[in-house]
């Protein structure tokens, strides 16, 4: 799934923070925003992996992207990109 022409509205980096932060985190920012805006979440807890595609399941917000990266010190981040639901 190729995210070059998303450009999300919101950026949030969740490094170290561990569940539920960045599923609360995630939570405030979409509230933020207008249906059909997008967040980018960077993460490095592995639990966020399967709270993020339920968390967008259960809210009715869409999963526009899930990744895995390496940082510059080879840890391992996910990376999402969370469109708002809504009409």
């Amino acid at each position: 799934m190729s995210d070059l022409s998303i450009s999300p509205q919101v950026h949030l980096n969740t490094r170290g923070l561990y569940c539920p932060d960045p599923i609360m985190m995630l939570r405030q920012a979409i509230r933020k925003l207008n249906a059909g805006e997008v967040v980018e979440v960077i993460a490095t807890d592995p639990s966020t992996s399967w709270d993020i595609p339920r968390f967008c399941t259960h809210m009715n917000h869409e999963l526009l992207l899930q990744e895995e990266q390496l940082d510059e010190h080879r840890k391992k981040n996910y990376r999402y990109l969370v469109r708002k639901g809504g009409a």
